[in-house]
């Protein structure tokens, strides 16, 4: 019988003062650790862990020693770095900061017992990240989050007024409804490419973000003539949108939520 195997993540928040000469530990590390004083730059990794469960204490791992190895092994990598290029007034391009979260990821090589480090994705900001993993080393992918308000109307013309009703519930209401819809393009791209945010940005609002924000789904995007305005229809339209337009990354999953209980994620070929 082949071995059962969980998948633990631990979140390890941090900031890091660049012109200090230390930067303070402090002790809530639920919203920093170190902490930062002032106007510190904020960050967090997420750490994901594969491993059997030991039965003497139904951990993977425990937590405490995800956090120290994280925080002595990992953290240091950026603080170093962030601090000796702040103060030589140097920019920290991307190709840097994959490079620092590949040797973060690194450093924690057979750090957790029988536990293998599967993942690790660095958050630049809530909303922006890049991953690793341990089966694709030689891949990053990068995440940004976006929105967008519009109103839509779910509504099959082949059925009776009542079987929408039926099918649709409130979402059939003739008037429409709407929604503020958060949408989160994740790309595959290679250590060595060039990437810039900006230019990614672009691309996602006038390829897709735009034709939808403050839209009436139903009579304005013409692709939902003849389909439902559900979410997981919008996620197919945004593939079909961006695939082969990001500028040499690939996409590789789209989300959308259309409210924060309830989100679709696509992967198309």
């Amino acid at each position: 019988m082949s071995k059962q195997l969980h998948r633990l993540t631990r979140v390890v928040r941090f900031s890091v003062n660049p012109f200090l000469d230390e930067t303070p530990a402090g002790g809530n590390s639920y919203s920093a650790k170190p902490s930062g004083e002032g106007l510190a730059i904020y960050f967090s990794l997420e750490v994901e862990l594969s491993g059997e469960v030991d039965p003497q204490t139904g951990f993977v791992i425990n937590l405490t020693e995800i956090d120290k190895n994280v925080r002595t092994y990992a953290v240091p990598i950026f603080d170093a770095t962030i601090r000796e290029s702040y103060r030589k007034l140097q920019h920290i391009d991307f190709r840097q900061t994959i490079n620092l979260l590949a040797q973060a990821f690194g450093t924690l090589g057979g750090k957790f017992a029988s536990a293998k480090v599967e993942r690790m994705a660095l958050f630049l900001n809530p909303f922006r990240k890049i991953e690793i993993y341990s089966q694709e080393s030689e891949v990053i992918y990068y995440s940004e989050k976006f929105e967008f308000a519009a109103m839509h109307k779910l509504w099959n013309e082949s059925f009776s007024e009542e079987k929408n009703h039926d099918v649709f519930g409130k979402c059939a209401n003739p008037a429409g409804h709407g929604h503020n819809y958060i949408v989160e393009v994740q790309v595959a791209l290679g250590k060595g490419e060039e990437f810039s945010y900006g230019n990614f940005q672009r691309i996602v609002d006038e390829n897709f973000i735009s034709l939808l924000d403050h839209k009436n789904l139903n009579i304005d995007v013409a692709y939902f003539k003849d389909k439902i305005t559900t979410v997981e229809n919008i996620t197919t339209f945004g593939w079909e949108k961006l695939a082969g337009k990001l500028a040499g990354a690939k996409l590789n999953k789209l989300t959308i939520w259309e409210n924060d209980r309830a989100f679709c994620t696509y992967r198309g070929e």
